[in-house]
């Protein structure tokens, strides 16, 4: 016989641990339901166990979306202070990095028992090694896994997307949507490093600067990476999800300053100075020398036209580069994609054509640049999500 609930939620990770504390305050039968055998996999394992779990800083601009607006009606009911205040009252603390970056000082565990705990005090059950084997709606939405089978009135899609899927991640939202007639945005890797063609880079692997990267009209600027495969580290994460297969990318070696007027008044200043020994001073020696070997002519910078320091000096503002491809979902942090907006209410996240129906969290097509955004996302989805079901 199947078990009734009033809502089953699909995924115990960040959006479906709080949409159900959400739901069981409102004195709703709860239950989720979680392939692994334990929740919060992907929290765990965030921010290097220290859980970057917000940002101070979060607004519409720090989504993609083919709707951008419609993150935020949820953004704005539950904001990173809303979430503060549930770690407040559980005793934990934080504290804030560069770029408005919020990290449990008590790491990452410490907010998925902090979430279980909520799911406890407020009636949630919760079933792991349940992965759905079946699911069809009649009278209400029937379930069936290896723990058992089920029906509710309101069934909620948590199962973030696809990336990192040695995690367990897969494309099961966009399957359930498929199911129920709803449109879906096909996934990409995001927040995800570039490869590029063997050997391109190699000998430079380990190197680290500070850079500015820009791709299709975006622009960040963060630390660099070079790494055996491409390129890594926050800044080329942050552009990744702006970029697609055949974009160049444009990366200025030293931001904030004119290249070309610093090489002028450095050969005014010292003439015989090789160009090579000059470029070290700014940027890591190892990549100045290759970029002389590769780019440039390494010879005393009197020695040079004027013409020819615009030249270096653009290139030194402006690389342009062509990535091969990126690492894919197997690194990917996230993914964009997920449920067409459209076919969602942005109030409640519930879909428009079948009642009954919720997608929160990664599911959507709504993702956060890195820093905390995506997790605020979760937490505002499934708490938008949770006072409706």
């Amino acid at each position: 016989m199947n078990k009734h609930f009033d809502v089953v939620i699909v995924g115990a990770g960040a959006a479906g641990l709080m949409c159900a504390m959400e739901a069981g305050r409102r004195s709703r039968r709860v239950l989720v339901l979680e392939k692994a055998d334990r929740a919060g996999r992907k929290i765990r394992i965030s921010g290097g166990g220290k859980s970057n779990f917000t940002n101070l800083y979060v607004s519409a601009d720090n989504y993609l979306s083919h709707n951008p607006h419609f993150c935020k009606s949820a953004l704005a009911r539950y904001t990173p202070w809303d979430f503060m205040g549930l770690m407040s009252r559980h005793g934990l603390t934080w504290e804030e990095r560069e770029h408005g970056q919020l990290f449990c000082e008590q790491g990452a565990t410490a907010i998925v028992d902090m979430l279980l705990q909520e799911c406890t005090q407020a009636g949630v059950e919760l079933s792991y090694d349940s992965e759905i084997s079946y699911l069809k709606k009649q009278e209400y939405f029937e379930l069936q896994t290896m723990q058992g089978a089920y029906t509710c009135a309101s069934l909620v899609v948590a199962t973030g997307g696809p990336s990192i899927p040695r995690m367990g991640s897969t494309d099961f939202g966009v399957q359930v949507a498929k199911q129920f007639g709803l449109k879906s945005i096909p996934f990409k890797p995001a927040l995800v490093p570039f490869t590029f063609p063997s050997g391109f880079l190699k000998d430079l692997a380990g190197i680290s600067l500070e850079a500015e990267v820009s791709c299709n009209g975006t622009a960040f600027r963060e630390q660099l990476l070079i790494t055996h495969r491409g390129l890594s580290g926050p800044v080329i994460l942050q552009i990744s999800s702006y970029w697609n297969k055949g974009d160049a990318i444009v990366i200025d070696l030293l931001p904030g300053m004119d290249a070309a007027d610093w090489l002028k008044a450095e050969q005014g200043a010292r003439p015989s100075v090789l160009l090579k020994t000059v470029l070290a001073e700014k940027l890591p020696r190892r990549l100045a020398q290759a970029l002389c070997e590769r780019l440039f002519t390494d010879q005393p910078l009197q020695q040079f036209q004027q013409k020819k320091l615009d030249e270096i000096g653009a290139t030194l503002n402006g690389w342009r580069l062509f990535p091969a491809g990126t690492e894919g979902m197997r690194t990917a942090e996230v993914a964009t994609g997920g449920v067409d907006t459209n076919e969602l209410s942005s109030r409640t996240l519930e879909a428009k054509k079948q009642p009954g129906l919720y997608f929160i969290g990664e599911t959507v097509d709504v993702t956060g640049q890195l820093g905390g955004y995506n997790f605020q996302w979760a937490w505002a989805s499934g708490w938008c999500a949770g006072q409706f079901v």
